[in-house]
C-alpha cells in the first residue's frame, strides 16, 4: 500500500505559505539547464571547424557534457546529503561558472581537450543542480500539485533550450557579410584563431550570471527549510521502511529508474534519427499540409536572417522531402513537446497523474507501432507526434518514483537523475540494429518496446512496495 508523498507530509506539519517565490527561482534554474544543454547542439558544428575534427570527434562534445550525468550524480547526492539542498544549489552553480570560465583559455588555445574538461565540468553542476531541484520543486506544496510544478519548471527547460540554439547560431554563425567575406579571405590559422574567440562572449556571461545566482541563492533567499521532511516521512513509512538501507531496497524507485532511462532514450532517440527515418521513406510529394509549414517557418527565419545580415535561404519543397524539411519536422517533435507541457499542466492539476501516464505511454507505443507498419508522411507525422506523448512523463515518473523514500529520496533523485544516459545509450542501439538489423523499421522497435515498458510502469512498477 502506498504511503502519503512527502509533500502531503510537509503541508500536514507546517503552516500554509506561498511557493511562489522558491518556485519562480527553481524557474530560472531549469530555464539554465535547457538552455546550456541544447546550446550544445550549436557548439559541437562550431568545434568540428574551430578544432579541425572529424564527424566522430566533435561527437564528444555531447559524451562529455551526458557522461557527467552518469558519473556525478552518486556524488552530486552525497554532497547533497552533507551541505542540504540550499547550499548544494550554490556550490552547483558556481561550478557551473568555473566550467564555464574554462572556455577562456580552451579558446585561446583551441585545444579540444579543454572544451572537452570544460563541458564536463559544466555537466557536472549541472548535475547537482538537477540532484537538488527535481525533488525540491516535487515536494514544495501539495502532493497533488507535484507533477504540475515539475511541468511549470519543465516549460522553462523547454524554453530555453529552444531559445539557446537560436541564440547560439546567431553568435558563432552570425555577422554581417562583410564579416564572413573578411574571415574567408585570411589563412586558415588565422581564420580559426579568430574564429575561436566567439565562444568566450556567450559563456563569460554565463559564468557572470551563474555566480550573481549563486550569490543570490547564498546571500539573500532563504528557501523553505523541507530537509526534515525526508525524517518525517521515514516516520510515516516505518512499516514499509523496516530493515531497508538504500533506496535501492524500494523496487518502485529501481523500475522508476528504468523508466527514465527508457524515456530519455527514446525522447532523443525519435528525434536524432526523425530525419534518417524520412529520407528511408522516399517522400518525393509532400502534402499541402507539410509543404505550408515548411514554407511559413522558413519566412519567418529568412526575416531573422535578414535582420543579422545574412542572405536568406529558401527551403525547396518541391524535391520532396529534403534534409531541410526533416529539421523543420525534428523542430515540431520538440515544439510539440513543449506545447504538450503547457497544456498538461491544467490536466495534471484536473485529472489523476498516474492515468494521463497510462494514457500518453499506451499512445506512444501506438503511434510508434503505427508508424512502423505505415509509409510516407504518414509515418513521419506519427513519429512528430510522440514528442506530445513525451511531455508529462518526466513530470508524472519523477515524483511517483521518489513516493514514499523518506531519508533516501536524494539517494532516490541521484540514480534517477543517473537514469539520463538513457538519453546516451539507446540511440546507438537504434542505430546499430538499423545497419545491421534490417533498416530503420527494425531500429524503431526499441523505442516501441520503451514505450511498453513505460505503461507497464504506469500501471504497475510506480507502486510503493
Amino acid at each position: 500500500m502506498a504511503t502519503a508523498p512527502l509533500a502531503t507530509l510537509t503541508t500536514s506539519t507546517a503552516p500554509a505559505r506561498s511557493y511562489a517565490g522558491p518556485m519562480v527561482l527553481m524557474t530560472t534554474l531549469f530555464f539554465l539547464f535547457g538552455a546550456v544543454t541544447n546550446f550544445n547542439d550549436v557548439l559541437m558544428p562550431y568545434l568540428k571547424d574551430v578544432c579541425q575534427l572529424t564527424d566522430l570527434q566533435s561527437s564528444a562534445v555531447q559524451s562529455a557534457f551526458f557522461g557527467a550525468y552518469f558519473l556525478m550524480s552518486l556524488p552530486a547526492g552525497w554532497v547533497l546529503k552533507k551541505l542540504g539542498y540550499q547550499h548544494g544549489i550554490v556550490v552547483g552553480l558556481l561550478i557551473m561558472a568555473g566550467g564555464a570560465l574554462l572556455f577562456i583559455p580552451a579558446a585561446d588555445s583551441r585545444a579540444f581537450g579543454l572544451f572537452l574538461l570544460a563541458l564536463s565540468v559544466l555537466g557536472a553542476g549541472i548535475t547537482l543542480l538537477q540532484v537538488a531541484a527535481n525533488p525540491y520543486v516535487s515536494i514544495l506544496g501539495p502532493a497533488r500539485g507535484a507533477a504540475a510544478r515539475v511541468s511549470v519548471v519543465g516549460v522553462a527547460n523547454n524554453f530555453g533550450g529552444a531559445l539557446s540554439p537560436l541564440v547560439g547560431g546567431l553568435v558563432l554563425f552570425g555577422g554581417s557579410v562583410a564579416l564572413k567575406a573578411r574571415l574567408a579571405a585570411l589563412p586558415l590559422a588565422e581564420r580559426l584563431a579568430e574564429e575561436s574567440q566567439l565562444v568566450k562572449g556567450p559563456y563569460v556571461g554565463l559564468a557572470v550570471f551563474l555566480m550573481l545566482l549563486a550569490a543570490l541563492f547564498f546571500f539573500l533567499v532563504k528557501l523553505p527549510d523541507i530537509e526534515g521532511i525526508a525524517e518525517e516521512a521515514a516516520e510515516e513509512a516505518r512499516p514499509m521502511a523496516a530493515g531497508r538501507t538504500s533506496a535501492l531496497a524500494f523496487p518502485h524507485l529501481v523500475l522508476g529508474i528504468g523508466a527514465i532511462f527508457v524515456y530519455v532514450g527514446v525522447e532523443v532517440g525519435l528525434g536524432s534519427f526523425l530525419i534518417r527515418y524520412g529520407e528511408s521513406q522516399g517522400v518525393r510529394q509532400l502534402s499541402a499540409f507539410t509543404q505550408s509549414l515548411v514554407q511559413g517557418l522558413n519566412v519567418a527565419t529568412n526575416y531573422a536572417l535578414v535582420l543579422f545580415g545574412k542572405e536568406p535561404s529558401a527551403i525547396d519543397t518541391t524535391a520532396g522531402f529534403t534534409k531541410a524539411v526533416g529539421a523543420v519536422l525534428v523542430s515540431s517533435y520538440w515544439f510539440g513537446s513543449l506545447i504538450g507541457r503547457v497544456v498538461g499542466i491544467p490536466l495534471l492539476l484536473k485529472f489523476h497523474n498516474r492515468a494521463l501516464l497510462v494514457a500518453v505511454c499506451a499512445a506512444g507505443a501506438a503511434l510508434v507501432g503505427a508508424s512502423i507498419l505505415s509509409t510516407g508522411e504518414t509515418a513521419l507525422w506519427l513519429i512528430v507526434l510522440c514528442g506530445l506523448m513525451n511531455s508529462i512523463m518526466w513530470p508524472v515518473i519523477f515524483p511517483l518514483a521518489i513516493t514514499g523514500l523518506g531519508p533516501f529520496t536524494k539517494q532516490g533523485s541521484s540514480y534517477l537523475i543517473m537514469a539520463i544516459v538513457g538519453g546516451a545509450l539507446i540511440p546507438p542501439l537504434m542505430g546499430w540494429l538499423a545497419t545491421n538489423g534490417g533498416g530503420l523499421r527494425v531500429a524503431f522497435v526499441v523505442p516501441a518496446l520503451c514505450y511498453v515498458y513505460l505503461l507497464f510502469y504506469a500501471l504497475s512498477g510506480y507502486r510503493v512496495r
